[in-house]
């Protein structure tokens, strides 16, 4: 895929890119102490990406040494170990939030955003299912909000067409970052959600309940789609102009996937790393990689160049967050790629 990129960031690094890699041979080699730990926590979203960053790093020379210990237990989980500062690192399916900004700050943890992937969020049925090819944003929202619970339980609630058949909702718990952008894009409030459902925040347990039930929608990151296309099926999404798209690279790449096209997240404790040359090293190993591993995990991968970009807020130490504690509901990638690197362009990091 990293052939076919479409789009790309209007400016360049220029001759700041020597700087970039110099910095990042030397950071990458010094410093290094056996036995060094580090934490990794979030989003099971994102956890495909980093867990084959993992395995990659401990294959070099600056990884020997070095455990890197990975989990995931949601977005708002791994962000409140993270704002507690308990890890230096997570892993994130949204922008941090507000109320996660003030707990960072009343923790005096400041951080590095970085934009390392885009995905394309995916409504699936059973494979089974031969009727639901499409569904609108109203029929989800008929769905899914706070209203249906205990009203709309078979098929032909949803749309009169499909059959007469009783539904099994299969969803991410309360913790995830896909919880969250699911319900505020479809629902209009990440709050906005029913509870009759079977959750989880391991997004292969909710594979797993969508495959074993003949019946069943769930919803989840597109790489987890993608590794099961043989169990499930992805329903296309209407919008407000009744188009039903497909989840896909090119649709996401495109932005015509709306409104469940997102930017994932790594988030870094900035003292945390100006401390532990280990951690700057594994970050640096995991973007400057990042468009392999964010291929190799079934993601859709920033724009080649972009990755450079995302290098330059990390070793320039860019602190804070391009989103302000909102989440950005249908950005396509050309409006997030620009409203996360435009710290980059003020004069005091030229």
């Amino acid at each position: 895929m990293g052939g076919k990129q479409s789009g790309s960031v209007a400016w360049r690094l220029g001759p700041l890119l020597p700087a970039l890699a110099a910095l990042l041979s030397a950071c990458s080699g010094s410093g290094q102490q056996a036995g060094t730990t580090i934490q990794i926590s979030g989003s099971s979203t994102v956890f495909p990406i980093i867990e084959r960053a993992v395995e990659a790093y401990r294959g070099t020379e600056q990884g020997k040494g070095v455990q890197v210990e990975l989990s995931e237990v949601g977005t708002s989980g791994g962000l409140r170990q993270f704002c507690a500062g308990e890890i230096p690192i997570a892993n994130a399916s949204r922008p941090i939030s507000s109320k996660e900004l003030k707990a960072c700050e009343a923790n005096g943890v400041t951080f590095i955003e970085l934009p390392l992937a885009f995905d394309a969020l995916t409504v699936v049925v059973n494979q089974g299912n031969s009727l639901a090819t499409a569904i609108s944003t109203e029929e989800l929202a008929r769905t899914w909000n706070q209203e249906a619970q205990g009203k709309i339980s078979r098929w032909n609630q949803i749309n009169g067409s499909w059959p007469d058949q009783p539904l099994k909702l299969c969803a991410p718990g309360s913790d995830s970052g896909t919880f969250d952008y699911f319900n505020e894009a479809i629902n209009g409030d990440k709050a906005n959600a029913r509870t009759d459902v079977q959750s989880s925040e391991d997004d292969n347990v909710l594979v797993r309940c969508v495959a074993g039930d003949s019946n069943a929608m769930g919803y989840f990151g597109f790489a987890y789609y993608q590794a099961n296309t043989e169990r499930l099926k992805a329903l296309a999404i209407a919008g407000a102009d009744g188009v039903a798209v497909l989840p896909s690279v090119k649709s996401a790449q495109l932005g015509t996937y709306k409104p469940l096209s997102r930017p994932l997240f790594v988030y870094v404790n900035d003292q945390q790393m100006r401390a532990n040359d280990a951690i700057r090293s594994f970050v640096g190993f995991a973007v400057g990689n990042g468009l392999h591993f964010v291929d190799e995990a079934g993601y859709i991968p920033l724009p080649a160049d972009t990755y450079r970009i995302v290098e330059s807020k990390l070793y320039r130490h860019i602190l804070g967050t391009s989103f302000g504690g909102d989440l950005p509901v249908g950005l396509g990638i050309g409006e997030a790629l620009r409203r996360s690197f435009d710290d980059t362009r003020k004069p005091e990091f030229r």
